[in-house]
């Protein structure tokens, strides 16, 4: 008989909605599961907005305080999809309270936040993963273990890009993510995040950086009601955008590769561009998020004009097969945090972290941190404390 784990979510905005999602599927996909997710209750501050996901999910109570579920002795794990300032608060108190906890990208707004969760996990003896999804891609797993194995010979350098158009409208709202406060260092946090994870995973660490970044709308329109998800408030008081729009960046590997990694929030025409190049001395693997389940892949002898193969994922790569019998079939974004509760719920059960964890959020943190320093003072900066 398959066990219950009593979870619980905490920010029910679009992510506290994909991870609620990801907990009713996850079964579907994998049922042979040691555990089964029960839906115990939903942290929300938002008026009527926990009530609404208790009705439409079928949580069994709702709370607008989060200390509440800190309490609750029916939850034993926690999906912590708040906003980033409140990442650390609430997940230094749910591991202090002996809750495992499924947290999102980027563990609070600096690496000291992200290495406050990550001891905090480990002092309670509870399983932590976070929500760096693209590295769940069957794509991403397969190019992974092609770039491993020598495939392409001996990586030489990386092109990183996450270009998006989510604030690109100048009435997109002035909400908490544009607030160095709340939303830190705007898209270091938000894409540039999943860049130095995605670049980390595939290449091993980043050792050193220089970084130049930019805001581009510097006043957005300040909301007049509660928002979710990237709202609009035309009409509303201008308030200062406080965070970075861009980020560019040149990075240097422990290996000796050499990387580009580039992200905007404000890139008009530019819907969900994200992807990376790797390119080594007998061939290059490409992956576009667009096209998800595809890899163009360049290897052999020919070196010049050597040809590029498009490649379908297929049941033999990655959580692929969980979700389609053949290649060439599709799977989503969405599948991607399912797979993300499976591994979760696999490390709850085994006490054996499965999937991204705190300590790669803690050297994601501190690659941005070094973005930071490096944009700063313009110059060279080594990536510091990940250990």
């Amino acid at each position: 008989m398959v066990d219950a784990l009593g979870v619980a979510v905490v920010g029910f905005g679009w992510m506290g909605r994909v991870h609620t999602q990801a907990y009713a599927r996850v079964l579907h996909h994998y049922p042979d599961l040691p555990l089964r997710p029960r839906l115990v209750t939903v942290a929300e501050e938002v008026p009527g907005r926990a009530e609404q996901a208790a009705a439409q999910f079928g949580f069994a109570s709702t709370t607008r305080d989060w200390r509440e579920v800190a309490a609750d002795p029916r939850v034993q794990a926690v999906s912590i999809t708040a906003p980033n300032f409140l990442h650390r608060e609430i997940g230094v108190a749910m591991a202090g309270a002996g809750k495992h906890i499924w947290i999102e990208k980027p563990v609070g707004l600096t690496a000291a936040d992200a290495r406050a969760v990550a001891d905090a996990v480990a002092e309670a003896g509870v399983q932590g993963a976070v929500g760096f999804n693209y590295r769940n891609a069957p794509a991403v797993e397969a190019a992974r273990e092609l770039i491993a194995s020598g495939s392409i010979g001996t990586v030489t350098h990386v092109r990183m890009r996450l270009f998006s158009d989510y604030a690109a409208h100048p009435d997109s709202a002035l909400t908490w993510r544009y607030e160095r406060e709340r939303g830190g260092s705007g898209v270091l946090g938000d894409l540039a995040s999943h860049g130095a994870d995605l670049a980390r995973y595939l290449l091993g660490d980043i050792t050193s950086l220089t970084a130049d970044t930019a805001v581009f709308l510097p006043e957005r329109a300040r909301p007049t009601a509660a928002t979710a998800g990237h709202s609009r408030a035309a009409g509303g008081e201008l308030g200062p955008v406080e965070n970075e729009d861009y980020v560019g960046c040149l990075l240097r590997f422990a290996s000796g590769a050499r990387g580009v990694l580039e992200a905007c929030r404000v890139s008009v025409g530019e819907q969900n561009n994200y992807g990376f190049e790797v390119h080594g001395t007998r061939g290059a693997v490409f992956w576009d998020f667009r096209r998800m389940n595809e890899l163009g892949v360049s290897r052999g002898t020919d070196y010049q004009d050597q040809p590029v193969s498009t490649v379908y994922v297929g049941p033999g790569d990655g959580e692929f097969g969980a979700f389609q019998p053949g290649a060439a079939n599709a799977m989503g974004y969405d599948d991607l945090k399912v797979v993300e509760a499976c591994r979760f719920l696999r490390s709850v059960a085994e006490g054996t972290p499965h999937g991204a964890t705190l300590r790669d959020a803690v050297h994601s943190a501190a690659v941005l941190d070094a973005m930071e320093r490096s944009a700063r003072s313009r110059a060279w900066v080594d990536v510091e404390g990940t250990s």
